[in-house]
């Protein structure tokens, strides 16, 4: 098939989409500098899927490396995962947040203009949507001013993507806006393993079950929704990763630049994440309502029609498929991908 160099690829979404390209016959290859994932995630995708990977550790900021890979391999697309995604953080060190994610996007897309390769998907993230639009959200929303420095971050890139398709009829680029990625893949090899402490509601609600962490923060109850608590589109990780295939082999066969919303199109509420969790795995979730967060808003969730239609997609896990496979991963891995 293709070979495909997925940047940030021992992450989270990075390990569960590498599984998938092997899956699917494409050759891997990860450039990754392990600021906030584990090369033992690569080791494992192999054993998974029964076939090996190429690893580079380093960095998207780097010209030469990039340079490197480029040339040692005949790359005929990239998935950019790569960057930093603490939506706090990034409001403390904006500085570094537009050194990884713009700087660090520039780099490559110059790399791969230097080496002719012309087909990009990138990892792009509902954030981008002005506040003001009411869910379901389509593509074909306006974006806005997002309320956190990450979020301005992606929409940048989005934007210096589009103009870069506009510039030149050869680039073919996909930007994936994904909701609330959760979940694990089945086996319980590979998850979420945030370094320090999670900034997402899963790896919190996990951490804490297992006795990790010594309750959940629900940030705000007063929302206006069913109970209160603010609503999110939330995706398994498997299904998100299967999006990144099926968008590659569009890209391939494709030019220009297409947007597509990866999310279930259901709202779950932060409430219902923590009780039907409690229930589905029969587990108890210490728990206490805290103000809400600076930039929260209320509701969130998508309008995923232009990617079933377009790409095929079909999301194929449910609420609680999302919420075992999370436990099932967090109990096999109490440490995460450190080993006791």
């Amino acid at each position: 098939m293709a070979k495909i160099l997925v940047t940030g690829g021992a992450g989270y979404i990075g390990s569960h989409t590498c599984l998938e390209l092997l899956d699917a016959q494409h050759e891997v290859v990860v450039l990754d500098n392990l600021s906030n994932s584990s090369e033992v995630s690569l080791s494992r995708v192999q054993a998974l899927a029964n076939k090996g990977l190429t690893f580079i550790q380093g960095d998207i900021r780097d010209a030469q490396i990039l340079d490197q890979i480029f040339a040692q391999h005949q790359i005929d697309a990239v998935i950019h995962f790569a960057g930093l995604k603490a939506v706090g953080e990034s409001q403390v060190i904006p500085h570094a947040y537009f050194d990884h994610n713009v700087a660090g996007s520039i780099n490559l897309v110059q790399a791969m203009i230097r080496a002719k390769v012309f087909k990009l998907v990138f990892s792009s993230s509902a954030t981008v949507y002005d506040e003001k639009n009411i869910s379901p959200l389509s593509e074909d929303m306006p974006t806005g001013m997002p309320s956190n420095n990450y979020g301005y971050t992606k929409l940048i890139v989005e934007q210096m993507l589009q103009k870069l398709a506009e510039s030149n009829a050869i680039w073919s680029i996909a930007l994936l806006r994904y909701f609330n990625p959760v979940g694990a893949h089945k086996s319980g090899q590979i998850g979420e393993d945030p370094h320090g402490i999670p900034n997402n509601l899963m790896p919190f609600v996990t951490q804490v079950a297992v006795g990790r962490r010594e309750k959940l923060s629900i940030f705000g109850r007063d929302y206006d929704t069913p109970d209160g608590t603010g609503v999110r589109d939330y995706i398994h990780v498997v299904d998100l990763a299967c999006a990144h295939v099926l968008a590659i082999q569009n890209r391939l066969n494709d030019t220009g630049c297409r947007v597509w919303n990866i999310g279930t199109g259901n709202g779950i509420s932060v409430q219902q994440i923590k009780d039907t969790f409690e229930r589905v795995n029969n587990v108890h979730i210490p728990f206490e309502y805290a103000p809400r967060r600076a930039g929260d808003v209320a509701t969130t969730f998508a309008d995923n029609a232009r990617a079933v239609a377009e790409l095929g997609w079909q999301p194929k896990f449910g609420l609680e498929d999302m919420l075992v496979d999370s436990w099932n991963w967090q109990k096999q891995n109490p440490n995460g991908f450190m080993q006791d």
